[in-house]
């Protein structure tokens, strides 16, 4: 999975299609990413004595890794990642531009 916390990326299909945002949280084994903004689902909480009418609360579903795409820097576009090594360190690199990313 070439995609990591705090990457910029945009989502290439589904319901939220074109929409951008930041990756908060990334599940390797289950090749799913939580992004900011995007697959916004209402969770139904039940009433407690601390809140006894209960509420409805948004949270952020997990989104297949597929669906999504590193937005180059500069282009400001979908773009696939290389990984090339730099000074003895290996880092990732953007197929459209070239920008390095890490």
């Amino acid at each position: 999975m070439n995609i990591k916390k705090g990457d910029k990326v945009i989502v290439i299909a589904g319901r939220d299609k074109t929409k951008t945002g930041v990756v908060q949280v990334v599940y390797p084994k289950l090749n799913k990413v939580v992004v900011e903004g995007v697959n916004l689902r209402k969770k139904h909480k039940k009433p407690t004595q601390q809140n006894p009418e209960g509420t409805i609360v948004e949270i952020y579903a997990p989104i297949d890794a597929s669906n999504v795409a590193l937005l180059d820097p500069k282009t400001k576009k979908a773009t696939r990642v290389s990984v090339k090594e730099v000074k003895g360190k290996k880092v990732r690199v953007t197929k459209a531009s070239g920008t390095q990313l890490d």
